[in-house]
C-alpha cells in the first residue's frame, strides 16, 4: 500500500516576475498565475484525489482552490506548508540584498535556516501521508519548500540548487513503508497550448 502526494507549486505572482523574494509575504497570483492555476486544476480533473492541502498564503490557496473545484474537495490550509521565511529580505531582489546586507549573517536578518525549513517540510508532508495512508492527495506549496523536501528525499541528488520548480509544476511522490520515492519532478505539461 502506498500513498501518493502530488506536490504543486503555486501559480505566478508579480513578485515572481520581478524576481523579488516572497517568503512569508502574502502576495496574490497575477493574471498569468490565475491562468496557470486554472490549467493545473483542469489537469487533475478525473483523478481520484482524497484531499487538497495548501500553504495558508494567498498564492497557494488560490492555486489549490482551482484544483479542489476540479476534484470535488475543499482546501485545508497549513502554515507548515509555507515558503521559507526570509525576514528582512522579503520584497527585495537578490541585487538589492547584495547592496543592503553585504556583510550581514542571514540569521541577523530574521531568516529561517534551510535546515529548519527542510525539517518543517518533511514533518508536515510525512504527517499528511500518514493521515491519508493508501490514498492520493494534492499539496500546494512553494518552490523553496518543495525543493528542500526533494533535496532531503534524494540525499542532495535533486532539489535546492539543482532542480527548478516552475509555477504550477507538479512533482509526484510515493510514500511506501515509511520511505519516500520520487516519481516525477516539475511536470508542467498542463501549461502547453
Amino acid at each position: 500500500m502506498h500513498t501518493v502526494i502530488y506536490l504543486v507549486r503555486h501559480g505566478e505572482t508579480d513578485w515572481n516576475l520581478a524576481r523579488r523574494i516572497q517568503g512569508h509575504s502574502d502576495i496574490a497570483l497575477n493574471e498569468s498565475g490565475r491562468s496557470q492555476a486554472q490549467k493545473v486544476g483542469v489537469r487533475f480533473r478525473g483523478e481520484t484525489i482524497h484531499a487538497v492541502y495548501a500553504s495558508d498564503l494567498a498564492r497557494a490557496r488560490e492555486t489549490a482552490q482551482c484544483i479542489a473545484e476540479n476534484v470535488g474537495c475543499t482546501v485545508s490550509t497549513l502554515t507548515t506548508l509555507r515558503e521559507r521565511c526570509y525576514g528582512e529580505w522579503e520584497g527585495l531582489t537578490y541585487e538589492e540584498i547584495k547592496v543592503r546586507f553585504a556583510n550581514m549573517d542571514e540569521t541577523a536578518c530574521g531568516i529561517e535556516t534551510f535546515e529548519d525549513m527542510q525539517q518543517r517540510a518533511a514533518a508536515a508532508l510525512t504527517e499528511l501521508a500518514d493521515r491519508h495512508a493508501g490514498k492520493a492527495i494534492v499539496v500546494v506549496s512553494h518552490g523553496g519548500l518543495i525543493n528542500s523536501f526533494l533535496h532531503g528525499v534524494t540525499g542532495g541528488q535533486q532539489g535546492t540548487g539543482i532542480t527548478r520548480i516552475d509555477n504550477t509544476g507538479i512533482s509526484v511522490f510515493h510514500y511506501v513503508d515509511r520511505r519516500w520515492e520520487v516519481v516525477t519532478v516539475n511536470d508542467t505539461d498542463h501549461l502547453e497550448d
